[in-house]
């Protein structure tokens, strides 16, 4: 009789290998396929998943403010961009926005979106074009003063060009920066994501000047395969 086949061990550890190989579909490009094997097999997927948050992208925020320390208790941020949500739902938890740690200071999360997004507790969500007309003034309505952190994980839709996809998150992220300013309390951070490609330059100097502080990160949660990174902008002028 013939032996079966053992099961794979993973180095060292000797525990099976469950990494889940996704067969090609018709109507299914390879990209389109790579990336669904991508996301199965995902630590952070799986991890994000587990405790309950909307996307890997939480962890981002997570690791950034491990480093950093701009979601303190009471703190009031604005999330630009919210959905899917990841982000405030650290956020919230952090700056106490939920209220559930007697005894510290209670925060508040705003957050904003041009789509509906589902209620996530602990934060404030408005379906609002950020880059509308007023945004700022009505934002600080709503808050009733100024934020102590804004945060943005926007991204450009793709076009499929890597240089049109740069300079459009630039863009992006040059705006996200501009609203910030006009909210921003002094001494206030300011947190979003651009894509390495040689045009973010100008935004840098422009930080520099409004910030006391500007720092590059790429966390250990952003995949090694993109060209993404964080910028993390501390001290506002005002």
């Amino acid at each position: 009789m013939a032996t079966p086949p053992r099961d794979r061990k993973s180095s060292g550890r000797g525990q099976r290998d469950l990494t889940v190989k996704v067969k090609s579909a018709r109507g299914r490009r390879l990209s389109s396929t790579l990336w669904l094997q991508r996301q199965l097999n995902d630590p952070y997927v799986k991890k994000a998943q587990s405790m309950g948050y909307r996307g890997r992208a939480a962890f981002k925020i997570l690791e950034l403010d491990d480093k950093y320390r701009f979601l303190v208790p009471g703190a009031r941020v604005v999330d630009l961009g919210c959905a899917p949500g990841g982000w405030c739902q650290v956020a919230a938890r952090r700056v106490n926005a939920l209220a559930d740690r007697p005894g510290k200071a209670q925060g508040r999360v705003l957050a904003l979106d041009i789509q509906e997004v589902e209620p996530i507790a602990g934060c404030e969500i408005h379906q609002l074009d950020f880059l509308a007309e007023g945004a700022d003034e009505q934002v600080k309505a709503w808050l009733g003063g100024t934020a102590d952190v804004v945060m943005s994980d926007m991204a450009a839709s793709s076009s499929g060009h890597k240089q049109t996809d740069h300079l459009r998150i630039i863009s992006l992220c040059e705006a996200a920066a501009h609203f910030a300013f006009d909210v921003l309390e002094p001494g206030g951070t300011f947190v979003a994501k651009v894509l390495a490609g040689g045009a973010e330059h100008e935004l840098q100097q422009l930080l520099k000047q409004k910030f006391t502080k500007v720092a590059n990160v790429k966390p250990p949660a952003s995949r090694s395969d993109s060209s993404e990174k964080f910028v993390v902008a501390t001290g506002f002028r005002g």
